[in-house]
């Protein structure tokens, strides 16, 4: 029997599309901003004893929110895969853009002493909690939209206003720089972009409490077949599939951190480029890697996500070695297309990530298998690529470490990738997905409702 493929208006689907990109949006904006003014940050909330010192424990609390994506991702997978994709939506960017906006009128170490790191570290926590309930919910509301000919495509503008995110935080902070005085700045003008997440996260609730649920949701809904432990039948049904497809997120979260996060202070630390060049190149890069978003969906439609893994592993492990070179050559130009590069890579295992979220977990568990691999592969892999690149140069004291760990996982991601099985033809609602219960599958085919949600 034919799979039940529901049909989403193309009005519909650019809707969703925008909905979906604007919460991911509000959540990389807030991490990109909080590492753009850590230095600024540092003098409000830590601003005694050594200045290095007070650095660390500004980016100490910039992981504090890593460690609380897992959790998050549980918790919202959880609820997600009970109740809805949409509801679930609107509660992370309604939770994830309040904390953001907080931070830009949190009182500071001058007014509250002890108080006021403690203070941000807690509203860290709960950006980080309900971050890890964003992008794999987003994936999923997304691609159980999408055409099944075209899922990479329209999902490649997540990774969009992912790299579009990063390319405006840089552009606040180095805007806020040219306009304010360093008195301004510091007295009042880091609080600009975190207060800027209030009305793109209302537009964002807006957006998404507008739209319906997503076809392959409510069919499972309709047919009472929801997961009533989701978690549980994750880790019983799901567990070689999140090990699998973790491994290859790995790469894609290590490529991600390495090309927005470290490779700006690489230029300036190898390469001796000036901040203010480092910060052009590194927006250069980010608006490009965001244009070739939906090439590198329309790629991975046409050959397959088995292909593309293929591709996206090959390129970086080709180019990683030559964009380090070329970053720590000196030369501008040379830096801007050794970031290029490294670009080329991460947009395309990120492209193909956000479709495998999907694809690989059936609807019951959906969300929740989605968000546990996701976080976690981040969490380990993303959260830590500034740390284990600024250790590896100076344990080995050669600069061209950090290339070397990225194709190691880069290795390890082609392992994992290449076990998965063939997934870009097959409905959401099919059951090409190790572990699904043949049941479960079968009973989902024949009683799913012929008519578009």
């Amino acid at each position: 029997m034919k799979a039940y493929q529901p049909k989403v208006d193309p009005k519909t689907l650019r809707k969703v599309i925008v909905a979906a990109a604007v919460g991911n949006f509000v959540e990389w904006f807030d991490f990109a901003v909080y590492g753009f003014l850590a230095t600024l940050l540092t003098r409000q909330f830590f601003p005694n004893g050594d200045p290095a010192i007070a650095l660390m424990k500004t980016f100490a609390v910039f992981a504090v929110a890593f460690a609380f994506r897992p959790l998050g991702g549980v918790f919202f997978g959880v609820v997600g895969d009970r109740v809805g994709r949409k509801k679930t939506l609107a509660l992370t960017i309604l939770i994830m853009a309040g904390a953001t906006t907080v931070i830009g009128f949190l009182p500071t170490y001058a007014s509250v002493g002890m108080l006021a790191p403690l203070l941000l570290a807690i509203v860290r926590c709960v950006q980080g909690f309900s971050a890890g309930g964003e992008y794999a919910g987003a994936c999923a509301y997304l691609m159980e939209h999408a055409p099944k000919h075209q899922r990479a495509r329209y999902g490649s503008f997540l990774p969009v206003s992912t790299f579009l995110s990063f390319a405006s935080a840089a552009v606040v902070a180095s805007g806020l720089d040219a306009v304010l005085s360093p008195e301004a700045m510091s007295n009042w003008g880091w609080r600009i972009p975190f207060i800027a997440a209030a009305p793109i996260g209302l537009v964002g609730l807006y957006l998404r409490t507008r739209l319906g649920e997503t076809p392959s949701f409510a069919a499972v809904e309709h047919d009472h077949d929801l997961a009533h432990a989701p978690l549980r039948e994750t880790l019983k049904t799901q567990a070689g599939a999140i090990v699998r497809l973790g491994a290859f997120v790995s790469v894609t979260a290590l490529s991600f951190y390495t090309f927005t996060t470290y490779f700006a202070t690489y230029l300036q630390v190898v390469g001796h480029l000036s901040r203010a060049n480092a910060l052009l190149v590194t927006v250069f890069a980010l608006v490009f890697a965001a244009a070739i978003c939906p090439l590198a969906g329309l790629y991975s439609d046409a050959v397959g996500r088995r292909k593309t893994v293929f591709t996206a592993c090959a390129i970086l492990i080709a180019a990683v070695y030559p964009s380090f070179s070329l970053g720590g050559s000196g030369d501008f130009r040379s830096a801007i297309a050794g970031a290029c590069m490294l670009a080329l890579g991460a947009v395309l295992s990120g492209v193909v990530t956000a479709a495998l979220l999907s694809e690989i977990f059936p609807t019951r568990t959906r969300y929740t298998a989605s968000a546990i691999t996701y976080n976690l592969a981040y969490t380990i892999f993303g959260g830590t690529a500034p740390l284990v690149a600024t250790w590896l140069i100076e344990s080995t004291g050669n600069s061209i470490s950090p290339a070397y760990y990225l194709i190691a996982i880069s290795l390890l991601a082609l392992v994992g990738g290449l076990s998965l099985p063939e997934t870009s033809r097959i409905s959401l609602d099919d059951p090409p997905h190790e572990g699904v219960p043949e049941r479960v599958a079968a009973r989902g085919l024949q009683d799913a409702p012929h008519n578009s949600v």
